[in-house]
């Protein structure tokens, strides 16, 4: 994710891993009967709630049934399959914002009720660990947020979109919303003729009924709920090729097509860019979905990041800035998509990396130094590690504020950290580490120690005390290689920037 603020911003984890992941929490899962229902989480320290223990999602089949009008709600049935990591009397989903008319378990009705922000289902018979299980919930989806609920469903000038960053999935339908449980999506998303519906990952057809047509998508590769993207509107999709015949699908406002086509044609080069720094585009298809609507961010959703329609066509964004926008989305498909965070926490290794090299490409397509931005970041980096804590520990958000988290200590303040660490280990050690980083995690989720312990492993030290000052401490650590570098004084205002 990008904010904006405006002058008007392999190895892959075994079921093992995910279960100790969960472990902690997972006894407060075996629920008796008798017990009354509570809201669960899996203990992520940002959003306690978010998650459930006790199974692990291998796949959702979501079906959405649009109206016609993005002001009432959407039928829709949310088909999870599931792996039991406990013995489980209930089952906690993540759903906040929707009727629910029945669930079934394994093909049987099963009781509900809601607790604070979950779905509490109660099957016929307890489900044992280490079984599959399917759960099915049919229930409404409602784009008009509800009171001090932001994110899910964004509502455009002709339809609808998704923006479920990092705590707002189950507001669309219900899931497992944590990025430490990723899964395969299925998406059937059925709208009146003349409406265009898309979705995360490939195409599998398209299905005319008398006055409906329904859209089906699928991912291939696993996906955490905050990255799901639904678009429907009246749209045109726009396909050309990428680097080695990746297929590249844009989906515009029709009218606004030719406008936006010379934007629209600089991905595949963006592509091929990042490939030259971090390897092989990780997934499966890649594109720019650009809504008629206002939001203040652009966001990376899996394989189809989110774009304001306002950011191409505002004449007051340089164009050097817009393509760096651009690459930042297109930069969290490896950093934040494929490899996701294991925690909230670890939020730093999406944000940073993602202004890295957004910050990198300005640099060597417009001229626009690194180190300038570095030493500007570094002036104001003990300011925002005070007001939103040090980059790999964020403050909380505040109550009502869920996207609270993202502040410039996450952002040019993380970047701050791989610029240091770049100084400290050397370019070329650097560079590996950037790319083993994405090669070992792909498709997975990682944390700050995995980050630290593989960068100790290329540099061929131990570098975690290096780590432990520049990710967790109150104030900047010295700049390596910038002795002259000094934090900016708290009455000492800093060079303005617009960034999103």
């Amino acid at each position: 994710m990008l904010l904006t603020p405006r002058p008007r911003a392999r190895t892959r984890v075994s079921r093992q891993r995910k279960a100790a992941l969960l472990a902690s929490a997972v006894s407060v899962c075996l629920l008796a009967a008798a017990a009354p229902a509570e809201p669960l989480g899996v203990g992520d320290r940002l959003y306690p709630h978010l998650g459930n223990p006790g199974y692990d999602v291998a796949s959702y089949d979501l079906s959405f049934s649009y109206p016609g009008t993005n002001d009432k709600p959407l039928q829709a049935v949310t088909t999870i399959d599931a792996w039991t990591t406990a013995d489980l009397d209930r089952v906690n989903l993540d759903f906040a914002h929707g009727t629910v008319q029945s669930v079934e378990v394994d093909g049987r009705p099963a009781d509900f009720t809601s607790a604070g922000e979950d779905l509490v289902v109660t099957p016929e018979h307890s489900l044992h660990r280490g079984i599959w299980t399917r759960i099915t919930v049919r229930h409404t989806s409602d784009p008009v947020p509800g009171k001090d609920q932001e994110g899910g469903w964004v509502r455009t000038s002709d339809g609808l979109a998704m923006a479920n960053q990092a705590d707002a999935a189950h507001l669309v339908f219900p899931c497992n919303d944590h990025p430490s449980d990723k899964a395969l999506f299925t998406f059937r998303i059925t709208a009146p003729n003349g409406y265009t519906a898309v979705a995360n990952g490939l195409s599998a057809g398209a299905e005319r009924v008398g006055r409906t047509t329904t859209w089906t998508y699928r991912t291939q590769h696993p996906m955490a709920t905050e990255l799901a993207q639904v678009s429907i509107g009246r749209s045109t999709v726009v396909h050309r090729d990428g680097p080695h015949g990746l297929p590249v699908r844009d989906v515009v406002p029709s009218a606004d097509r030719k406008a936006l086509e010379p934007w629209l044609a600089k991905t595949p080069g963006q592509i091929a860019w990042l490939e030259s720094k971090v390897g092989r585009y990780p997934f499966e298809t890649y594109g720019v979905l650009t809504a008629q609507a206002s939001t203040g961010f652009e966001l990376e959703t899996q394989t189809l990041s989110l774009f304001e329609r306002d950011l191409f066509t505002k004449p007051a964004y340089p164009k050097w800035y817009v393509e760096s926008v651009m690459v930042h989305e297109l930069s969290h498909q490896w950093f934040g998509d494929s490899v996701s965070p294991r925690t909230w926490s670890d939020v730093w290794l999406n944000e940073g990396h993602a202004t890295w090299y957004e910050g990198l490409y300005a640099e060597e397509t417009a001229h626009r130094p690194m180190e300038e931005r570095m030493k500007a970041a570094y002036g104001a980096s003990d300011r925002w590690r005070e007001a939103g804590g040090p980059p790999a520990r964020p403050k909380p958000p505040a109550p009502g504020q869920k996207i609270g988290i993202f502040r410039p200590n996450i952002y040019d303040g993380a970047a701050l950290v791989l610029y240091a660490l770049r100084q400290e280990i050397g370019r070329p050690a650097f560079e590996r580490l950037e790319r083993l980083w994405v090669q070992e995690h792909r498709d997975s989720t990682a944390t700050t120690a995995d980050f630290v312990r593989l960068a100790s492993a290329v540099a061929a030290r131990d570098l975690s005390g290096f780590f432990q000052a520049w990710l967790y401490g109150e104030k900047t650590p010295p700049m390596p290689g910038h002795p002259d570098w000094k934090p900016l004084a708290p009455n000492q205002p800093t060079k303005a920037r617009t960034h999103r």
